[in-house]
């Protein structure tokens, strides 16, 4: 046979090995990572739950999922076993490299505007402040007219006796 005709093959094989050595390594990797859980570590369930070690099995793993809550998980149900800090930061909402110096963020933009005393300035929507009752409800019902008649036009709000014509 010809060199040129093997080739092919030759790759796929080559590709095949290689896929199958990453996906190993990787295997190997999570079997040595659950291996090595030690109880009080934080760690993410596959299902993306947040939960303590308790307890460390053969094929199972006890998590405490909420304080005084327990329940046992099989060990390829762990998917990543997080490092305190990350945990803390993750489940306690627990950052420390934010906010040392005990500053305060707002929850509003107010301290950006300069002036953190001034009152809320109020949006003008076209309407007269003077208007009575009797002027907001004939608005009210001008309003109701233009929605009826946006529906004749397209052919809605009629039932099934309704003629077309008027």
């Amino acid at each position: 046979m010809d060199l040129i005709t093997l080739l092919p093959f030759i790759v796929l094989i080559g590709a095949m090995f290689l896929m199958t050595r990453s996906a190993k390594k990787k295997q190997a990797a999570a079997a040595q990572m659950r291996n090595d859980m030690q109880p009080g570590t934080g760690v993410r369930t596959i299902g993306g739950m947040y939960a303590t070690v308790k307890e460390v099995h053969d094929d199972t793993v006890l998590l405490e999922v909420a304080p005084g809550v327990h329940a046992v998980y099989a060990k390829n149900a762990i998917g990543a076993v997080l490092d305190d800090a990350e945990y803390n930061r993750i489940v306690h909402g627990d950052d420390p490299e934010l906010d040392t110096d005990g500053t305060v963020v707002p929850d509003d933009a107010s301290s950006l505007t300069g002036d953190a005393d001034a009152e809320v300035a109020k949006i003008d929507l076209g309407k007269d402040g003077a208007a009575d009752d009797a002027g907001t409800e004939d608005a009210a019902a001008k309003d109701v007219k233009k929605t009826e008649d946006v529906k004749d036009a397209k052919g809605e709000g009629k039932t099934d006796g309704d003629a077309d014509s008027k």
